[in-house]
């Protein structure tokens, strides 16, 4: 293949990707518009950020650097070896898929099942999709390697179709299941994906010899499977040693950049649950039924700003959009509660807002230490040895230690609650 072909075939590649990413967000829009009709936000909020952020986990890490390895070689290789080395992201996917499970449904909050019924449910599915999925990696690096556009095109497109239409119809006929529905579209997803790459490279393995030596480095099926051989070595070791440093590299990365900045966004998220489970609450206590009626009404009216903000968001950011659109939403409501308690307070004496009112000195001291931990984060975390990591943690202890401290002396009043109601409890606990 020719430099200029080479050139128009990656060239076909990078478009057709990124069609298909606009097509893919338009659906996933749609489909979320239609789903909120019928099933709760906290369901779909839940497939959005919990179990996407597990199949997204598990498979960065089982498979990025194994395509970053095996696509970064010439023409020129044993691709039986490389073949070998892309099998071995199966058992890794299921390795990470266990782990990671465990710590979603073990060590992270589990939602009530009440409101997000089978929730262990969608936490196996969702970790059999990835491993699924990395069934067909040395298909979709091959492919990958050889410039099937229209594979990958055909593949992607048909398997996100028949996941959103299967997802639609299970919604629309039995929308009690919740993630029962969205468990087996993903499945299906993958499913589909894995077998449109192989049922394609299996054809073109059986098609005439001539066109089989043009495309495809292996003449048969069987090639395509992990082998074992005597005269050479299972991986090309070469290979395997660029994989462990782009593993090193990826998993650093996932955990040291994006994992922080889905976590200071998450922080923020339960900042704003805590408020507004405070104002809301007092909110619908004190407000008529017309009133509770006017709400609801306003807030339906809000929940148009807060799909299309969503859609946006994720489009630009992923999972942290997400968490950032809850965040608005979350701010819209806290906005009106408050507006409700004021005015419901206005004449009285009683000023139960200035609670939210911090120390200036407390609200310096937290930007200093915003200030102070942003410097050392860039000096020294997290490329520049474990010294220098350790160092960043102590600057961090340090300033949490004085954040609490001046949080000690100046918010006198929820110092004296605290103790009273630790008192109380003791009390309480003696006297049973």
């Amino acid at each position: 293949m020719g430099s200029q072909e080479v050139l128009g075939q990656a060239a076909r590649l990078a478009s057709s990707g990124l069609l298909l990413q606009v097509l893919f967000r338009l659906i996933t829009f749609v489909l979320n518009a239609f789903i909120l009709r019928f099933l709760s936000k906290e369901i779909v909020g839940i497939v959005n950020v919990r179990l996407t952020l597990l199949y997204s986990t598990t498979t960065f890490l089982a498979r990025e650097a194994f395509r970053r390895a095996c696509l970064s070689g010439g023409a020129q290789r044993d691709w039986s070896q490389t073949l070998n080395l892309l099998w071995l992201t199966v058992p890794l996917g299921i390795f990470w898929s266990s782990c990671l499970g465990w710590v979603w449904l073990q060590l992270l909050e589990v939602p009530d099942p009440d409101v997000v019924p089978y929730y262990g449910t969608g936490v196996l599915f969702f970790g059999l999709s990835a491993v699924v999925e990395l069934l067909g990696e040395p298909f979709w690096v091959l492919a990958q390697a050889h410039m099937f556009v229209k594979l990958k095109v055909l593949a992607e497109s048909m398997s996100v179709i028949l996941r959103s239409v299967l997802t639609a119809l299970l919604v629309l006929w039995l929308p009690h299941w919740g993630l029962y529905i969205f468990s087996l579209a993903q499945l299906l997803y993958t499913t589909v994906l894995v077998l449109c790459y192989a049922i394609y490279l299996i054809q073109l393995l059986r098609s005439p010899e001539s066109a089989k030596q043009l495309t495809l480095p292996v003449s048969r099926v069987t090639q395509l499977l992990p082998s074992i051989s005597r005269s050479r070595a299972f991986v090309n070791w070469k290979e395997a040693r660029l994989t462990w440093s782009f593993f090193k590299q990826s998993f650093l990365k996932q955990i040291l950049t994006e994992g922080p900045v889905l976590m200071r966004c998450y922080c923020l998220y339960v900042l704003l649950l805590a408020i507004n489970g405070v104002t809301e609450c007092f909110t619908f206590a004190a407000m008529s039924k017309e009133e509770v009626d006017r709400y609801n009404f306003t807030m339906l009216a809000l929940s148009s700003s807060f799909l299309v903000l969503s859609y946006l968001l994720t489009s630009w950011c992923g999972s942290v959009g997400f968490i950032m659109a809850n965040c608005f939403n979350m701010g819209i409501r806290i906005t009106q509660s408050l507006s409700f308690i004021h005015h419901y307070f206005r004449e009285s004496s009683h000023r139960p807002l200035a609670g939210l009112r911090l120390s200036p000195v407390l609200l310096g001291v937290f930007v200093l230490s915003a200030g102070i931990t942003s410097v050392s984060e860039a000096f020294l975390c997290c490329e520049r040895g474990w010294p220098a990591r350790l160092a960043h943690v102590a600057v961090g202890t340090i300033c949490l230690g004085v954040t609490l401290g001046t949080a000690f002396l100046t918010e006198t009043k929820l110092i004296h609650f605290l103790r009273t109601q630790l008192g109380r409890s003791r009390l309480s606990d003696k006297m049973t």
